[in-house]
Protein backbone atom coordinates (compact mmCIF):
# COMPACT_ATOMS: atom_id res chain seq x y z
CA UNK A 1 0.00 0.00 0.00
CA UNK A 2 3.29 2.51 0.95
CA UNK A 3 4.44 1.67 -2.61
CA UNK A 4 1.15 2.56 -3.94
CA UNK A 5 0.77 5.45 -2.15
CA UNK A 6 4.48 6.70 -3.33
CA UNK A 7 3.57 6.39 -7.23
CA UNK A 8 0.13 8.09 -7.23
CA UNK A 9 2.03 11.19 -5.68
CA UNK A 10 3.85 11.11 -9.22
CA UNK A 11 0.57 11.82 -10.80
CA UNK A 12 -0.87 15.36 -11.45
CA UNK A 13 -4.96 15.30 -10.88
CA UNK A 14 -5.26 19.17 -10.79
CA UNK A 15 -3.78 21.57 -12.79
CA UNK A 16 -5.27 25.21 -11.96
CA UNK A 17 -2.90 28.57 -11.11
CA UNK A 18 -4.01 31.32 -8.28
CA UNK A 19 -1.58 34.85 -8.74
CA UNK A 20 -1.64 37.19 -5.42
CA UNK A 21 1.02 39.12 -7.17
CA UNK A 22 -0.23 40.89 -9.41
CA UNK A 23 2.14 41.42 -11.47
CA UNK A 24 3.20 38.16 -12.62
CA UNK A 25 2.37 37.55 -16.77
CA UNK A 26 3.32 34.09 -16.97
CA UNK A 27 3.83 31.15 -14.42
CA UNK A 28 5.11 27.40 -15.29
CA UNK A 29 3.15 25.10 -13.61
CA UNK A 30 5.42 22.96 -11.74
CA UNK A 31 5.67 19.66 -12.86
CA UNK A 32 8.98 18.09 -12.73
CA UNK A 33 9.15 14.35 -12.40
CA UNK A 34 5.56 14.59 -12.10
CA UNK A 35 3.03 12.71 -14.84
CA UNK A 36 -0.27 14.15 -15.99
CA UNK A 37 -2.82 11.41 -15.07
CA UNK A 38 -5.67 10.58 -17.35
CA UNK A 39 -8.54 12.52 -16.04
CA UNK A 40 -7.19 15.05 -14.43
CA UNK A 41 -8.65 18.40 -14.06
CA UNK A 42 -7.99 21.85 -15.80
CA UNK A 43 -9.57 25.19 -14.06
CA UNK A 44 -8.37 28.14 -16.65
CA UNK A 45 -10.00 30.75 -14.68
CA UNK A 46 -10.78 34.58 -16.95
CA UNK A 47 -8.19 36.34 -17.55
CA UNK A 48 -6.09 33.29 -17.82
CA UNK A 49 -5.09 30.99 -20.80
CA UNK A 50 -3.24 27.28 -20.25
CA UNK A 51 -0.37 26.53 -22.97
CA UNK A 52 0.64 22.89 -22.66
CA UNK A 53 4.13 22.63 -24.53
CA UNK A 54 5.39 18.86 -25.62
CA UNK A 55 9.00 18.16 -26.78
CA UNK A 56 9.99 21.78 -26.50
CA UNK A 57 6.46 22.96 -29.23
CA UNK A 58 3.50 24.31 -28.17
CA UNK A 59 0.63 22.16 -28.50
CA UNK A 60 -2.76 23.40 -27.65
CA UNK A 61 -3.59 26.84 -25.69
CA UNK A 62 -6.49 26.88 -23.55
CA UNK A 63 -9.05 29.71 -22.88
CA UNK A 64 -11.04 30.07 -19.90
CA UNK A 65 -13.17 27.04 -18.80
CA UNK A 66 -12.99 23.86 -16.34
CA UNK A 67 -11.63 20.43 -18.53
CA UNK A 68 -10.67 16.67 -17.55
CA UNK A 69 -7.58 15.36 -19.51
CA UNK A 70 -8.62 12.46 -21.52
CA UNK A 71 -9.09 11.46 -24.78
CA UNK A 72 -12.46 12.91 -25.64
CA UNK A 73 -12.36 16.65 -25.43
CA UNK A 74 -9.20 17.47 -25.27
CA UNK A 75 -7.25 18.16 -28.61
CA UNK A 76 -4.18 18.24 -27.27
CA UNK A 77 -3.72 14.39 -26.76
CA UNK A 78 -3.40 13.12 -30.47
CA UNK A 79 -0.78 16.20 -30.97
CA UNK A 80 0.97 15.12 -27.92
CA UNK A 81 0.94 11.39 -29.02
CA UNK A 82 1.40 9.78 -24.87
CA UNK A 83 -1.85 7.65 -25.22
CA UNK A 84 -0.79 4.33 -26.67
CA UNK A 85 -2.58 2.46 -24.37
CA UNK A 86 -6.42 3.26 -24.57
CA UNK A 87 -5.73 6.44 -23.19
CA UNK A 88 -4.58 4.60 -19.92
CA UNK A 89 -0.95 5.91 -19.28
CA UNK A 90 -0.19 9.14 -17.60
CA UNK A 91 2.07 11.90 -19.71
CA UNK A 92 4.51 14.37 -19.86
CA UNK A 93 4.19 18.19 -20.52
CA UNK A 94 4.59 21.26 -19.67
CA UNK A 95 1.94 23.63 -18.45
CA UNK A 96 2.13 27.36 -18.55
CA UNK A 97 -0.56 29.88 -17.37
CA UNK A 98 -0.77 32.86 -19.13
CA UNK A 99 -2.38 36.30 -17.68
CA UNK A 100 -4.15 38.17 -20.00
CA UNK A 101 -5.62 40.92 -17.83
CA UNK A 102 -4.49 44.14 -17.92
CA UNK A 103 -1.66 45.14 -16.73
CA UNK A 104 -2.07 49.11 -15.36
CA UNK A 105 -0.31 52.02 -14.32
CA UNK A 106 2.78 51.15 -15.99
CA UNK A 107 5.46 53.92 -16.35
CA UNK A 108 6.90 55.61 -19.21
CA UNK A 109 9.26 58.76 -19.44
CA UNK A 110 11.80 60.53 -21.20
CA UNK A 111 15.17 59.98 -19.22
CA UNK A 112 17.14 62.35 -21.44
CA UNK A 113 15.26 65.93 -22.61
CA UNK A 114 13.97 65.20 -26.19
CA UNK A 115 14.83 68.22 -28.80
CA UNK A 116 12.45 69.78 -31.33
CA UNK A 117 12.75 72.77 -33.20
CA UNK A 118 10.19 75.24 -32.03
CA UNK A 119 8.39 78.28 -33.90
CA UNK A 120 8.55 80.77 -30.96
CA UNK A 121 11.89 79.72 -29.28
CA UNK A 122 13.96 77.61 -32.03
CA UNK A 123 15.70 74.51 -30.50
CA UNK A 124 14.24 73.95 -27.19
CA UNK A 125 14.76 70.17 -24.99
CA UNK A 126 11.43 69.05 -23.87
CA UNK A 127 10.73 65.92 -20.98
CA UNK A 128 7.76 64.00 -20.49
CA UNK A 129 6.07 61.29 -18.46
CA UNK A 130 2.62 59.25 -18.85
CA UNK A 131 1.49 56.06 -18.01
CA UNK A 132 0.03 53.04 -20.02
CA UNK A 133 -1.72 49.96 -19.79
CA UNK A 134 -1.06 46.56 -22.07
CA UNK A 135 -2.17 43.14 -21.76
CA UNK A 136 -0.96 39.81 -23.71
CA UNK A 137 -3.18 38.90 -26.46
CA UNK A 138 -1.61 36.24 -28.50
CA UNK A 139 -0.33 33.63 -25.83
CA UNK A 140 1.62 31.62 -28.34
CA UNK A 141 3.45 34.67 -29.11
CA UNK A 142 4.66 36.06 -26.14
CA UNK A 143 6.06 32.54 -25.34
CA UNK A 144 7.94 32.22 -28.41
CA UNK A 145 8.95 35.66 -28.71
CA UNK A 146 9.22 37.16 -25.10
CA UNK A 147 9.08 34.30 -22.23
CA UNK A 148 10.55 31.26 -23.70
CA UNK A 149 11.47 29.10 -21.14
CA UNK A 150 11.14 31.48 -17.89
CA UNK A 151 9.66 29.61 -14.89
CA UNK A 152 7.84 32.86 -13.90
CA UNK A 153 7.76 36.46 -15.95
CA UNK A 154 6.40 39.47 -14.36
CA UNK A 155 6.32 43.01 -15.54
CA UNK A 156 9.01 44.62 -14.55
CA UNK A 157 11.77 41.72 -16.66
CA UNK A 158 10.14 43.31 -20.11
CA UNK A 159 9.21 47.01 -19.08
CA UNK A 160 12.74 48.50 -19.90
CA UNK A 161 12.26 47.43 -23.51
CA UNK A 162 8.59 48.40 -23.85
CA UNK A 163 9.57 52.20 -22.25
CA UNK A 164 12.26 52.79 -24.83
CA UNK A 165 9.97 52.02 -27.58
CA UNK A 166 7.53 54.13 -25.97
CA UNK A 167 9.80 56.78 -25.94
CA UNK A 168 10.72 56.87 -29.16
CA UNK A 169 7.92 56.85 -30.35
CA UNK A 170 7.10 59.71 -28.64
CA UNK A 171 9.74 62.05 -29.73
CA UNK A 172 8.96 60.99 -33.46
CA UNK A 173 5.36 61.95 -32.95
CA UNK A 174 6.46 65.16 -31.16
CA UNK A 175 9.07 66.49 -33.91
CA UNK A 176 6.63 65.02 -36.81
CA UNK A 177 3.49 66.94 -35.09
CA UNK A 178 5.60 70.90 -35.65
CA UNK A 179 2.95 71.68 -32.50
CA UNK A 180 4.28 74.39 -30.95
CA UNK A 181 5.73 73.85 -27.58
CA UNK A 182 3.40 76.37 -25.97
CA UNK A 183 0.58 74.56 -27.30
CA UNK A 184 1.68 70.66 -26.44
CA UNK A 185 -0.54 70.94 -23.41
CA UNK A 186 -3.65 71.12 -25.69
CA UNK A 187 -2.91 68.24 -27.77
CA UNK A 188 -2.30 65.49 -24.94
CA UNK A 189 -4.93 63.30 -26.08
CA UNK A 190 -4.91 64.05 -30.07
CA UNK A 191 -0.68 62.86 -29.50
CA UNK A 192 -1.80 59.73 -26.66
CA UNK A 193 -4.17 58.54 -29.41
CA UNK A 194 -1.63 58.43 -32.24
CA UNK A 195 0.85 57.03 -30.36
CA UNK A 196 -1.19 54.51 -29.53
CA UNK A 197 -2.38 53.18 -32.70
CA UNK A 198 0.92 53.28 -34.13
CA UNK A 199 3.09 51.16 -31.14
CA UNK A 200 0.08 48.76 -30.91
CA UNK A 201 1.80 47.56 -34.37
CA UNK A 202 5.08 47.34 -32.72
CA UNK A 203 2.88 45.43 -29.41
CA UNK A 204 1.37 42.73 -31.24
CA UNK A 205 4.90 41.69 -32.59
CA UNK A 206 5.75 40.33 -29.20
CA UNK A 207 2.24 38.63 -28.62
CA UNK A 208 1.11 41.99 -26.75
CA UNK A 209 -2.00 44.86 -26.97
CA UNK A 210 -0.94 48.47 -26.05
CA UNK A 211 -5.09 49.11 -24.62
CA UNK A 212 -3.78 52.44 -23.03
CA UNK A 213 -1.63 55.53 -23.59
CA UNK A 214 -1.68 58.53 -21.36
CA UNK A 215 0.72 61.67 -21.74
CA UNK A 216 0.93 63.22 -17.85
CA UNK A 217 2.92 66.09 -18.58
CA UNK A 218 5.39 67.94 -20.90
CA UNK A 219 7.91 70.25 -19.76
CA UNK A 220 9.88 72.61 -21.09
CA UNK A 221 13.76 73.58 -19.96
CA UNK A 222 13.70 76.04 -16.90
CA UNK A 223 14.69 79.27 -18.69
CA UNK A 224 12.25 78.60 -20.94
CA UNK A 225 9.34 78.40 -18.75
CA UNK A 226 10.90 81.80 -16.70
CA UNK A 227 10.38 83.58 -19.83
CA UNK A 228 6.92 82.22 -19.73
CA UNK A 229 6.32 83.33 -16.33
CA UNK A 230 7.75 86.50 -16.71
CA UNK A 231 5.75 87.32 -19.71
CA UNK A 232 2.53 86.06 -17.83
CA UNK A 233 3.74 88.48 -14.89
CA UNK A 234 3.27 91.56 -17.44
CA UNK A 235 -0.18 90.39 -18.73
CA UNK A 236 -1.41 90.36 -15.08
CA UNK A 237 -0.16 93.75 -14.02
CA UNK A 238 -2.19 95.39 -16.76
CA UNK A 239 -2.32 98.67 -16.12
CA UNK A 240 0.90 99.93 -15.32
CA UNK A 241 -0.06 103.71 -13.06
CA UNK A 242 -2.34 101.19 -11.01
CA UNK A 243 0.19 98.92 -10.11
CA UNK A 244 2.47 101.84 -8.97
CA UNK A 245 -0.41 102.94 -6.79
CA UNK A 246 -0.51 99.39 -4.98
CA UNK A 247 3.23 99.79 -4.27
CA UNK A 248 2.99 102.90 -3.39
CA UNK A 249 0.42 102.05 -0.61
CA UNK A 250 2.29 98.87 -0.04
CA UNK A 251 5.10 101.10 1.09
CA UNK A 252 3.03 103.48 2.91
CA UNK A 253 1.42 100.84 5.11
CA UNK A 254 5.08 99.38 5.55
CA UNK A 255 6.06 102.71 6.82
CA UNK A 256 3.09 102.45 9.06
CA UNK A 257 4.06 99.83 11.02
CA UNK A 258 7.36 100.69 11.68
CA UNK A 259 7.78 99.75 15.16
CA UNK A 260 10.08 103.26 15.75
CA UNK A 261 7.11 104.97 15.30
CA UNK A 262 7.31 108.98 15.58
CA UNK A 263 9.92 110.30 13.22
CA UNK A 264 10.50 107.07 12.06
CA UNK A 265 6.88 107.16 10.64
CA UNK A 266 7.20 110.58 8.79
CA UNK A 267 10.44 108.69 7.34
CA UNK A 268 8.55 105.97 6.39
CA UNK A 269 5.71 107.65 5.20
CA UNK A 270 8.42 109.83 3.09
CA UNK A 271 10.18 107.19 1.90
CA UNK A 272 6.61 105.64 0.84
CA UNK A 273 5.76 108.46 -1.48
CA UNK A 274 9.05 108.55 -2.87
CA UNK A 275 9.30 104.89 -3.70
CA UNK A 276 5.58 105.40 -4.73
CA UNK A 277 6.08 108.39 -6.94
CA UNK A 278 9.49 106.97 -8.65
CA UNK A 279 7.43 104.00 -9.76
CA UNK A 280 4.73 105.79 -11.15
CA UNK A 281 7.15 107.29 -13.33
CA UNK A 282 8.79 104.52 -13.99
CA UNK A 283 6.06 102.48 -15.19
CA UNK A 284 4.09 105.00 -16.58
CA UNK A 285 7.09 105.94 -18.65
CA UNK A 286 7.60 101.90 -19.51
CA UNK A 287 4.08 101.78 -20.31
CA UNK A 288 3.58 105.27 -22.67
CA UNK A 289 6.70 106.22 -23.78
CA UNK A 290 5.52 108.65 -26.14
CA UNK A 291 4.57 111.08 -22.54
CA UNK A 292 7.68 112.95 -22.26
CA UNK A 293 10.99 112.73 -20.35
CA UNK A 294 13.84 110.99 -20.39
CA UNK A 295 11.92 107.90 -21.95
CA UNK A 296 9.99 109.89 -24.43
CA UNK A 297 12.42 109.16 -27.16
CA UNK A 298 11.76 105.68 -27.32
CA UNK A 299 8.25 105.17 -28.64
CA UNK A 300 6.35 102.45 -28.45
CA UNK A 301 6.68 99.15 -31.11
CA UNK A 302 3.36 97.41 -32.17
CA UNK A 303 3.50 93.70 -32.41
CA UNK A 304 3.32 92.64 -36.67
CA UNK A 305 1.12 89.90 -35.68
CA UNK A 306 -1.76 91.39 -33.50
CA UNK A 307 -0.69 94.74 -32.78
CA UNK A 308 -0.42 95.16 -29.19
CA UNK A 309 1.98 97.91 -28.08
CA UNK A 310 4.80 96.83 -26.75
CA UNK A 311 8.31 98.14 -24.78
CA UNK A 312 11.24 98.96 -27.13
CA UNK A 313 13.70 96.28 -27.72
CA UNK A 314 11.12 93.44 -26.41
CA UNK A 315 11.60 90.21 -28.44
CA UNK A 316 8.38 88.73 -27.74
CA UNK A 317 4.29 90.46 -28.12
CA UNK A 318 3.66 90.46 -24.43
CA UNK A 319 0.32 89.44 -25.80
CA UNK A 320 0.29 86.92 -28.15
CA UNK A 321 3.68 85.88 -27.72
CA UNK A 322 5.27 86.39 -31.38
CA UNK A 323 8.58 87.69 -32.52
CA UNK A 324 8.92 91.21 -32.71
CA UNK A 325 10.80 91.32 -35.61
CA UNK A 326 11.24 94.90 -37.06
CA UNK A 327 13.63 96.20 -40.03
CA UNK A 328 16.12 98.63 -39.29
CA UNK A 329 17.29 101.02 -42.07
CA UNK A 330 20.17 103.64 -41.74
CA UNK A 331 19.45 106.92 -42.24
CA UNK A 332 20.05 108.90 -45.36
CA UNK A 333 22.56 111.35 -43.75
CA UNK A 334 24.34 110.04 -40.81
CA UNK A 335 23.73 105.88 -41.37
CA UNK A 336 22.54 105.74 -37.66
CA UNK A 337 19.74 102.71 -37.50
CA UNK A 338 16.19 103.38 -37.71
CA UNK A 339 12.91 101.66 -37.71
CA UNK A 340 11.88 101.38 -41.14
CA UNK A 341 8.80 103.77 -42.09
CA UNK A 342 11.11 106.26 -39.56
CA UNK A 343 9.95 110.06 -41.08
CA UNK A 344 12.93 111.64 -39.29
CA UNK A 345 16.38 110.74 -37.75
CA UNK A 346 16.68 110.88 -34.30
CA UNK A 347 20.26 111.47 -34.35
CA UNK A 348 20.79 114.02 -37.09
CA UNK A 349 17.32 115.38 -37.77
CA UNK A 350 17.07 114.92 -41.06
CA UNK A 351 13.90 113.60 -42.79
CA UNK A 352 13.79 110.24 -44.18
CA UNK A 353 11.49 111.16 -47.18
CA UNK A 354 13.87 110.39 -50.38
CA UNK A 355 13.92 113.35 -53.19
CA UNK A 356 13.88 113.23 -56.75
CA UNK A 357 14.79 114.81 -59.54
CA UNK A 358 12.25 117.44 -60.72
CA UNK A 359 13.21 116.97 -64.61
CA UNK A 360 14.18 112.98 -64.77
CA UNK A 361 12.98 111.52 -61.17
CA UNK A 362 16.35 110.77 -60.61
CA UNK A 363 16.85 109.52 -56.93
CA UNK A 364 18.76 112.08 -55.07
CA UNK A 365 21.61 111.84 -52.89
CA UNK A 366 21.26 113.83 -49.51
CA UNK A 367 22.69 116.84 -50.02
CA UNK A 368 23.04 116.87 -54.10
CA UNK A 369 23.31 120.24 -55.43
CA UNK A 370 22.99 118.49 -58.46
CA UNK A 371 21.41 115.71 -60.16
CA UNK A 372 23.46 112.93 -61.18
CA UNK A 373 21.77 111.63 -64.02
CA UNK A 374 20.60 114.44 -65.72
CA UNK A 375 22.79 117.18 -63.74
CA UNK A 376 19.70 119.69 -63.18
CA UNK A 377 20.36 121.74 -60.29
CA UNK A 378 18.50 120.60 -57.37
CA UNK A 379 17.41 123.81 -56.37
CA UNK A 380 15.59 124.25 -59.43
CA UNK A 381 13.49 121.32 -58.44
CA UNK A 382 10.59 122.93 -56.32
Amino acid sequence: MGIMDALRTQFIEVIEWLDDSGHTMLYRFPVHDQEIKNGARLTVRESQAAVFVHQGQIADVFPPGLYTIDGGNTPILTKLGAWKYGFSSPFKAEIYFVNTKQFTDLKWGTPNPVMMRDPDFGMVRLRAFGIYSMRISDPRAFIKEIAGTNARFETEDIEGQLRRTLVSGFSDAVAESKIAALDLAAHYDELGGGLKTKLDQDFKGLGLELTKFVIENISLPPEVEAAMDKRTSMGVLGDASRYAQFQAADAMRDAAQNPSGGAGLGAGLGAGFAVGNAMAGAMANAANPEAGGAGGAAAAVKCPKCGASNTTGAKFCNDCGAKMEVAMVPCVKCGTPLRDGTKFCSECGSSQEKQHCAKCQAELKPDAKFCNECGTPVASAG
